[in-house]
This record gives C-alpha cells, sequence and structure tokens, in this order.
C-alpha cells in the first residue's frame, strides 16, 4: 500500500483538512489584498496562529504554496486540451475556459512580485510554456485561430478575465463566461479583418511582474 493511499490517522487526517482550510482562506484573504497580514489567514481559517505558523513558517511560503497550486492547475487544463480529441478549436477554446473557469491567474499574476519565486516554480512555469507552446502551435497548423494571435497574447487575455470580479462570486463567473465568448469569437480567423495595431508582449514584459 502507498503512503498516499494509506488511511491516515485521526491527526493526520484533521492536518490535511486544516491545510485545505488554510489554503482556501489564504486564496480569499491575499486575492483580496496581497500585502494583508498571516493572521489575517489564521482569523479567517479559524486556526490558531501557531498552528498556521506550523504548517506554513511564513507569509512567502504560503504564497509561493497558493502559486504552485495554480500553475499546477494550469498543467493539467493545458494537458486535458492536448489529449482531447474534439478538433483544434473545441480543445485550445476549451483549455481558454478552463483556465478561466479555475481562476487560474487570479493566483499567479495577481500574486506576482509578492515574493520570491523558488525553483519548484520555475520548473512549473516551465513546463505550463512548454505545453501551451504545444497547444498553440496545433491550433495554428489547424488554422482554427487568427494566425497573428501570439503565444504571450494569451497571458494578456487570461489576466482581463480574471480582473472581472463583483462581490457575488457566481455572477462573477457568469461576467467571466459572458466576456470570455466574446474574446473566444474574436480569435476565430474569419475575425481578422486588419492588421492588430501592436506587437505582442515579449518575453521580459511578461516577466517583470514577477520582479520583487
Amino acid at each position: 500500500m502507498s503512503d498516499e493511499s494509506r488511511p491516515l490517522s485521526g491527526r493526520q487526517a484533521q492536518a490535511r483538512r486544516n491545510d485545505g482550510v488554510i489554503l482556501a482562506a489564504a486564496r480569499e484573504v491575499f486575492l483580496r489584498d496581497p500585502k494583508a497580514p498571516v493572521s489575517a489567514v489564521a482569523e479567517a481559517a479559524g486556526v490558531g496562529i501557531s498552528a498556521l505558523y506550523r504548517r506554513y513558517p511564513s507569509k512567502e511560503e504560503l504564497l509561493q504554496t497558493l502559486c504552485a497550486e495554480g500553475l499546477r492547475r494550469y498543467i493539467e487544463v493545458a494537458e486535458e486540451s492536448l489529449a482531447a480529441e474534439s478538433g483544434s478549436w473545441a480543445a485550445f477554446a476549451g483549455f481558454l475556459t478552463g483556465i478561466v473557469e479555475a481562476d487560474v491567474h487570479s493566483l499567479t499574476v495577481h500574486l506576482a512580485g509578492t515574493f520570491t519565486p523558488t525553483e519548484e516554480l520555475g520548473e512549473l512555469v516551465t513546463t505550463a510554456s512548454t505545453l501551451t507552446t504545444r497547444l498553440m502551435k496545433q491550433t495554428h497548423r489547424a488554422r482554427a485561430v487568427r494566425l497573428d494571435l501570439h503565444l504571450n497574447d494569451l497571458p494578456m487575455l487570461f489576466e482581463q478575465m480574471s480582473a472581472i470580479r463583483v462581490h457575488d462570486e457566481e455572477r462573477t463567473k457568469q461576467l467571466r463566461r459572458r466576456y470570455l465568448a466574446l474574446v473566444l469569437d474574436s480569435l476565430r480567423p474569419e475575425a481578422a479583418t486588419g492588421k492588430l495595431v501592436s506587437r505582442p508582449p515579449s518575453d521580459a514584459e511578461l516577466g517583470e511582474r514577477w520582479a520583487t
């Protein structure tokens, strides 16, 4: 029996539940205010500050964990889209929809620059970039999107979608779906009626936000 499949003791199970509660609270608190203190996370999670620090010795480690979670979810969505057999456009649209629905960029770009990236995060970013490049090449080869859509346009589109946020969570989801539908229509080949007015962001421009 593997470690993952072995039943957890009562204390281990409670620790895992606490960890999930802490991360959910941290996501909520730091998306609202990345500068919020760790004590605000403990209060939102309903745990003592000492319990939080036992799991995450610093705010930086907590932020790194949140970002890593977002990147892992991004990778999952990209892999699912590449494996899809529904056609190039459907796979691409499914990828964009999956990323927006998972609110991945709220955990990555929104928190960028508030902590020092780790080697693990760098590896996750490389994997995510490789998968996205494969998906874009596949979609372009099939001429399923406008040919002037650049790989580096995608992070900006995701950032625009993640900026749509109102007080009600369900209404936020509805509004994001509305504007994602408009964006998707604009990316179809027949939507390219003229030359885009500027070049896409460079790798350096996209990386600027990660400087601490």
